[in-house]
């Protein structure tokens, strides 16, 4: 019986083998991605973590997509619904100008044009990207698209840029809408961030040979992004392509990572370096125009149709949009006449040159540079050759970290800035018609910050100004103009120098441990003022009584976070009250809330703060000396795009806190709907640190794990590491990868 099992079985594969092989022979394009197929190898380590290799990098990219989709298709699909301004298709109503905003800077038009006049290498890349993409949802008739039923590679080209939310996404949705159409707070306000979010961003830091045990450099890689917003991959060819790092869902470049030989990280700048421009329009009988110097220039009208989802089909909203040279119109100005109409959409003149101001944006658009740019970065074998690719300035808003195997380590500020005269604020709108407001091409590379190799062994960004990035060999502030950097010091900041200060023997496990180093620094600022203000109250005041124990918890705290410590709590509670209570004025007076609260806040309203913290850790979680660790948590339960959360189910204590009070280890945590404790959806996504040499040593986490699919092994295997802050050792040669295996494959099979 046995044999006779063995022998239908066999008959069925054929017999398999031969319909499959009449399909290749009607269907060209599947064979040639079998063809592709057979010459890649994706290697599954023991965390899921996929190792592929290709013959060419066309062959690695086509493996690399596949195995994405293996891991996440839901978020490789959406992250070009958005990329391309179709979200609505899938999620309805709500995201028609989430969509129109991606449409005024995304012609498909132009962008398929774009890569018609690519250059070969590039074009065969995108060929592969698509086909991958293509070949997987073949081979996975389950995996069921929200609308991209096939993909092409020219939309390769719209998300060229592995930063999370791009300069697109300045622009304001609600002044959107009030220009283009009806307002409704309900349609934007699901994607529209909350002004007291988290703060976002990312840590990098590189140690010089001088300042490491080995005697080579050392690079901390650090996104602080959305939760599962990248995949953790290895991407390797026989054409030189060896990058590990962090990959943006749909991508077919390592946005953060290295390679053999080199290693970048890249942090969120505070450059100024996109513009609003106030637009004179002059409304003729002939149609729309525009002043610039002593022209008046037509304005160009495009209709944009955005399809949305509704519960009875697919609907359709059509808009006309406006660009003038400098960019698209993006809201109304100041009316000059009353004869101007209020309604754009319903453009016919009241009377001859009515004149109106609207508001223009410009950014850097450039998608064929920007993807160019983003992969040639991850084959670059040097410093030299990694600065070439800065030349190219289309890693838009980004501060790069450095470290090679030669021992060089660079601090990279911003790579697209464009010239402008100092003469103007340009953190305002200016004048579109004055041609002195025009762009200059970009600040080259030794025209920004640059920070090469410092002296004193080390360099770091936090998300802050580059003139702190290597102490006292740091860029000075008087030699650039105020665009160049529009933020300032925080606390993280602080943190980072204080940390990268206190040794001259980093190794790999040392790094790792000042990138979790516990002290918060904004915390050691501000509550000296608080227990003063305790101290000074009158004995009369009934807080004096009420808030007594908290300070004195507060007082005898060291100013460093743990799951078992009842002061962070309190101080995070009392941080966050104050900051709701005072955000407003310190914006008003043009201060950080920071400064505000430790100068301008009074002593009575600090004391009502904290007792208002202490009761609500007490109304949320009986006492107001709950340990940290019982409140803060890490939780996933489903692959969700928007994760929900539950007190009743399973979640890990997570020490670190909110990179807002100076942590450099970052948890975005907050309480949600139906929850009293609080739970990460960003901060710590991807962290590595690196040692260079001769043979590359590093360690890695991700948050939760590789796969976005609940059944997964790898969904949530490295959550308790992930809290803990306990890297594991990343499997970069197939020496390491020995005993480490969990299946070896080709795409399809």
């Amino acid at each position: 019986m046995r044999r006779l099992t063995i022998r239908f079985a066999w008959g069925v594969g054929l017999a398999a083998v031969a319909s499959f092989a009449s399909a290749q022979s009607s269907n060209p394009e599947l064979a040639r991605w079998e063809a592709q197929a057979r010459q890649v190898t994706i290697v599954r380590d023991d965390w899921g973590i996929p190792h592929i290799h290709g013959r060419t990098d066309a062959g690695a990219v086509f493996g690399l997509i596949y195995a994405q989709a293996e891991d996440d298709f839901n978020r490789i699909e959406t992250n070009y619904l958005n990329s391309m301004g179709r979200l609505a298709e899938a999620e309805g109503e709500t995201a028609i100008y989430q969509d129109l905003r991606m449409r005024l800077f995304i012609d498909p038009a132009e962008i398929k044009a774009l890569y018609l006049a690519s250059p070969a290498s590039l074009k065969a890349l995108m060929n592969a990207w698509a086909d991958g993409l293509n070949f997987y949802l073949h081979t996975h008739p389950s995996a069921k698209p929200r609308v991209i039923k096939r993909f092409e590679p020219w939309m390769a080209l719209t998300f060229s840029e592995g930063s999370i939310g791009g300069d697109i996404e300045r622009v304001n949705l609600r002044d959107l809408e009030a220009f283009y159409g009806k307002p409704s707070a309900r349609r934007v306000a699901s994607v529209e961030p909350l002004a007291d979010e988290e703060p976002r961003g990312s840590n990098g830091i590189a140690i010089s040979p001088s300042h490491s045990a080995s005697g080579h450099a050392l690079l901390l890689i650090n996104p602080h992004t959305s939760f599962f917003f990248r995949a953790e991959v290895q991407v390797t060819s026989d054409e030189g392509l060896n990058a590990y790092g962090a990959v943006t869902w749909g991508q077919f470049f390592v946005y953060q990572g290295f390679n053999d030989r080199v290693g970048w990280m890249h942090t969120s700048s505070g450059v100024d370096n996109i513009d609003e421009y106030v637009e004179t329009i002059v409304k003729k009988a002939t149609g729309l125009f525009y002043r610039y110097g002593a022209e008046e220039r037509p304005v160009k009208e495009q209709t944009v149709t955005v399809a949305y989802k509704t519960a009875a089909g697919m609907a359709r909203k059509e808009f006309t949009t406006y660009r003038t040279h400098h960019g698209p119109i993006i809201r109304a100005g100041v009316r000059l006449a009353e004869a101007v109409l209020t309604k754009p959409q319903n453009r016919a003149p009241r009377a001859a040159d009515a004149i109106d101001k609207w508001i223009s944006v410009r950014l850097m658009e450039d998608p064929l540079k920007a993807l160019t740019q983003s992969f040639t970065r991850t084959k670059a074998r040097n410093f030299k050759e990694f600065r070439q690719t800065m030349d190219l300035h289309t890693n838009s808003s980004n501060n790069t970290i450095y470290a090679d195997a030669d021992g060089a380590t660079a601090y990279f500020h911003a790579n697209f800035i464009p010239k402008r005269d100092p003469r103007f604020d340009w953190r305002k709108p200016v004048d579109g018609s004055d041609p002195a407001t025009e762009w200059g091409g970009p600040l080259s590379v030794d025209e920004s910050p640059l920070v090469v190799s410092p002296k004193n062994g080390w360099l770091y960004n936090s998300n802050n100004w580059p003139y702190s990035a290597a102490g006292a060999d740091s860029p000075k502030k008087l030699n650039f103009p105020g665009y160049v950097e529009e933020g300032g010091e925080n606390p993280r900041g602080i943190h980072a120098i204080r940390v990268l200060s206190e040794r001259k023997d980093f190794t790999v496990d040392s790094l790792i441990t000042a990138a979790y180093d516990s002290y918060l620094p904004a915390f050691a600022s501000l509550l000296p003022a608080l227990i003063k203000a305790y101290d000074e109250a009158n004995e009369s005041n009934p807080l004096k009584v009420a808030v007594g124990e908290q300070i004195k918890s507060l007082r005898d705290w060291d100013f460093r976070w743990s799951v078992t410590s009842a002061a962070t709590s309190l101080a995070v509670f009392w941080g966050e009250e104050m900051w709701r209570r005072t955000r407003a004025d310190a914006d008003d007076e043009n201060l950080t809330v920071y400064d505000y609260i430790q100068d301008k806040a009074n002593g009575q309203e600090k004391l009502e703060a904290l007792a208002a913290a202490s009761d609500k850790l007490a109304a949320d979680f009986g006492k107001w000396n709950t340990p940290w660790g019982d409140i803060n948590r890490f939780q996933r339960l489903t692959g969700d795009l928007v994760q929900p959360f539950s007190d009743d189910g399973p979640s890990i204590p997570v020490g670190f806190t909110s990179s807002r009070w100076g942590s450099l280890a970052s948890f975005g945590a907050r309480a949600h709907p139906n929850t009293k404790r609080w739970y990460g959806t960003s901060g710590n996504s991807f962290v590595a640190v690196v040692e260079f040499g001769d043979r590359i040593r590093a360690r890695a986490i991700t948050a939760g794990g590789e796969s976005g699919d609940p059944t997964s092994a790898h969904f949530n295997d490295e959550a308790a590491r992930y809290a803990a802050g306990d890297l594991r050792e990343v499997y970069f040669y197939p020496d390491q990868l020995k005993g480490h295996t969990d299946r070896e494959y080709h795409p399809g099979h």
